[in-house]
């Protein structure tokens, strides 16, 4: 009766998935993803297959990273997203315009791996940096992540580099980028170099304009 049951659901997200072109993960099984793409019955895929055109970048908790028509876009468990046309909900967007607040610092909310966070802009930060505090509150587990030396204005101190599966600001998302997580509080995330060379950027009076590079 349980198999019965698990096969009426998949069926079930297989047939909200059959709009037009779209692909939807719909669970996992291990480190294998089970996507339907075009309302097709669900077909479980490994870190690096493809299947109807999409193939699974990566696979974490509730989200998956998937690759079709040359875009990377994320998905949200049982979520579909359109094929084509700028991703749907993958965050299609190639355009971010920050404002200066009163000190002139540019800040922004937005969301690294779908959890939201605050940044401040930092042309001289090598990559995005946040603080422990801010990785546990959003479910990253930095001690997995390669010991470097940090340099700061307290003296040497330990951070943890790793790769965040994604970062969104606005309806911009991209994939794939890399992070310093360090002990030492910060009151927001910097959005640093490993997110910013991802664009061309110029300013305009108060306003930071950030153009997404393809």
């Amino acid at each position: 009766m349980k198999h019965l049951l698990v096969a009426a659901q998949l069926f079930a997200a297989a047939a909200v998935a059959h709009a037009a072109g779209s692909v939807t993960l719909t669970g996992s099984i291990g480190s294998r993803a089970i996507l339907i793409v075009n309302g097709n019955p669900p077909k479980t895929v490994a870190i690096g297959e493809s299947y109807q055109g999409v193939k699974l970048v990566s696979l974490q908790a509730e989200q998956a990273v998937v690759e079709m028509e040359g875009k990377r876009v994320n998905l949200r468990m049982d979520t579909p997203v359109s094929i084509g046309g700028g991703g749907g909900s993958g965050g299609g967007g190639s355009r971010v315009v920050l404002s200066a607040d009163s000190r002139g610092h540019f800040m922004t909310q937005g969301a690294i791996n779908g959890r939201p966070v605050t940044f401040m802009l930092d042309t001289g930060a090598t990559a995005i940096a946040l603080s422990a505090d801010d990785a546990q509150r959003i479910g990253l587990d930095y001690s997995k992540g390669q010991r470097v030396l940090m340099n700061t204005a307290n003296g040497t101190a330990t951070g943890y580099k790793l790769r965040l599966q994604s970062v969104r600001v606005g309806d911009v998302e991209v994939y794939d980028i890399d992070a310093i997580v360090s002990q030492q509080a910060m009151p927001f995330v910097l959005l640093g170099n490993s997110f910013i060379n991802r664009f061309s950027m110029r300013r305009d009076a108060d306003q930071m304009v950030l153009e997404k590079r393809y």
